[in-house]
């Protein structure tokens, strides 16, 4: 996955929000009303400062872009260090990121079944 399709987001749990991802079939309809995320059990996220995978079930996985200079660097690995710290990461997938707004409305975004995802622990 190419960073342009990709955001790497820090909060309270950092978030990994995708489009056109491969995986995105794979992920089960993300329904986070009031912010009770469901987890994706059988899902794992290896964060790295190059490259992160997130791996499913049988061949469901992708590899996705991480820093690709030395500016973006520093960012990713506090995102890599956050996705550690936390035991792993929120992985939202959506078709296109064509629809998003400049300001996401994430109660929106985790109720509108058309997302996917949930919380992906680390491997």
């Amino acid at each position: 996955m190419t960073r342009e399709n990709t955001h790497f987001v820090l909060g309270p749990v950092p978030l990994l929000l995708l489009a056109q991802a491969p995986i995105h079939d794979g992920l089960p309809v993300l329904d986070a009303p009031g912010g009770a995320m469901p987890s994706c059990p059988e899902w794992r996220i290896m964060p790295r400062l190059t490259m992160s995978v997130v791996d499913g079930p049988g061949d469901a996985g992708c590899l996705v872009q991480g820093a690709r200079s030395q500016e973006e660097a520093a960012d990713m690995a506090r995102w890599c260090g956050a996705v550690e710290q936390a035991g792993g990461a929120v992985v939202v997938s959506l078709d296109s990121f064509d629809a998003l707004p400049e300001e996401i409305d994430w109660d929106e975004l985790f109720t509108d079944g058309r997302s996917r995802g949930g919380f992906v622990a680390m491997a």
